[in-house]
């Protein structure tokens, strides 16, 4: 069953420049790009989009650094999109990360690891829903 996810091509990975590589390989993967945009969160809306964290002793630095710079968000429409998803990007930390995965080429650091995605099928809904209207899937 075809299915979707939310990511995000974060701050440090936009800066450094890796975005359309990063955007080459979910293709690659055979991900279908339903929305795609180029935009900066404010402190505002990062905290919004983080709240589920909001306790945690590292969202302040979150907020901080995904409002650093511009991000790109899109839904991705995969089988399996979700824990697919998951497996390409690798763990949290790139130090962790399976060779080949998106952070481990891609992240710096376990803050600065150059993509989001979604945890669950619920959240990629809410998470998609948060950047992009209905008239902005396809």
């Amino acid at each position: 069953m075809s299915n979707r996810t939310f990511t995000m091509i974060k701050p440090d990975a936009f800066k450094n420049g890796h975005s359309g590589a990063i955007i080459d390989r979910f293709i690659k993967e055979g991900y279908r790009i339903v929305a795609l945009k180029l935009t900066k969160l404010s402190a505002e809306k990062a905290g919004e989009f983080y709240a589920v964290h909001k306790e945690r002793p590292f969202y302040g630095e979150l907020v901080e650094f995904m409002s650093s710079g511009p991000i790109y968000a899109a839904i991705l429409e995969k089988d399996n999109a979700v824990a697919s998803f998951r497996e390409l990007i690798g763990a949290t930390n790139p130090a962790q990360a399976a060779e080949g995965t998106i952070r481990k080429l891609y992240a710096t650091s376990l803050g600065e690891n150059a993509v989001h995605g979604s945890d669950s099928d619920e959240n990629a809904k809410i998470e998609g829903s948060f950047f992009f209207s209905g008239l902005e899937q396809f």
